[in-house]
């Protein structure tokens, strides 16, 4: 059996007016990602971390914001394909260990529904991903609240 490790890194701009989208569900907020897609940081960090344990490239590769397909796409969507892609290799997910940086709102009681959602997405168990959360205590952009970012590390088998 052959194991791979692969991680993945986003970022996107928080502005008012948008809706929030983490793990693939929308949590209430005042500002939301700015991106082509829903932007959703957690999805496309782990979307990168699976192809990068892959060696497929990353997300901007397969799924350019110059094609306007992909303007305001679901990032399931997207993770549903990215799996697809690992697996035509004849990869599966053994776990994902992700964390989610952002000033406001804690993001704790939503931190289930995500990994049920993940895990339905992406058709593993719900106790093969790992949500956490942190703010970067007031520094930087995170911390004044003008943007989002997460990373994800995964691990991938043959």
């Amino acid at each position: 059996m052959k194991f791979r490790i692969g991680f993945g890194y986003d970022v996107h701009k928080l502005e008012p007016g948008n809706e929030l989208y983490l793990g693939g569900i929308v949590i209430p907020h005042t500002k939301g990602a700015v991106g082509h897609s829903d932007a959703d940081v957690l999805i496309h960090a782990i979307c990168d971390a699976l192809l990068g344990a892959a060696n497929l490239r990353d997300i901007g590769f397969h799924f350019p914001d110059t094609l306007p397909e992909f303007k305001n796409i679901d990032s399931k969507i997207l993770l549903k394909k990215v799996v697809s892609l690992i697996q035509k290799k004849g990869y599966s997910i053994s776990n994902i260990d992700s964390t989610i940086c952002l000033q406001k709102p804690k993001i704790f009681p939503y931190i289930i529904d995500m990994k049920k959602i993940l895990a339905q997405t992406m058709n593993i168990d719900i106790d093969d991903i790992s949500i956490k959360a942190t703010t970067t205590e007031k520094l930087g952009f995170v911390g004044t609240e003008d943007g989002i970012s997460a990373y994800a590390v995964v691990l991938i088998q043959n």
